[in-house]
C-alpha cells in the first residue's frame, strides 16, 4: 500500500493549486480518503474528506467554499483543488485513507496509510 502526494508548491494569495495523490497496491475506491496538512509548529488538520461508499464529502471549516476533494477512480487517484489560496493555507498537505472511518473524520490517527506529504506555501 502506497500513497504518493505531489503538486505542491509556493505560491502568491489568490492563486489556485490541485494537489493529487496517486494511490498504488490498493483500490482507492474502496477507502475513505482524507487530506490533512500541518503548519509548523501547529498541530495536524483535517481538510477535506471523502466517503469511500458513497462520495459524501466533509470540509474543515477554513477550507469550505475554496477548497475540493475529488477523485478518479480509473486513475486510482485522489485531488484537493484549491482555490482563492491565503497565507494561512500554508503547510505540508497529506493525503491519508482508511477502510473505514468511524466517528469524526478529522482525527488523522484513524487512518492507516499516509502519503508523504507535500509543501504547500502562499505568500506575497
Amino acid at each position: 500500500v502506497q500513497l504518493q502526494a505531489s503538486g505542491g508548491g509556493l505560491m502568491q494569495p489568490g492563486d489556485s493549486l490541485t494537489l493529487s495523490c496517486k494511490a498504488s497496491g490498493f483500490v482507492l475506491q474502496y477507502y475513505d480518503i482524507g487530506w490533512f496538512r500541518q503548519a509548523p509548529g501547529k498541530e495536524r488538520e483535517g481538510v477535506s474528506y471523502m466517503k469511500s461508499s458513497d462520495g459524501t464529502t466533509n470540509y474543515a471549516s477554513s477550507v469550505k467554499g475554496r477548497f475540493t476533494i475529488s477523485r478518479d477512480i480509473a486513475e486510482n487517484k485522489v485531488y484537493l483543488q484549491m482555490n482563492s489560496l491565503k497565507p494561512e493555507d500554508t503547510a505540508v498537505y497529506y493525503c491519508a485513507v482508511d477502510e473505514l472511518v468511524r466517528g469524526p473524520w478529522e482525527q488523522w490517527w484513524k487512518y492507516d496509510y499516509w502519503g508523504q506529504g507535500t509543501q504547500v506555501t502562499v505568500s506575497s
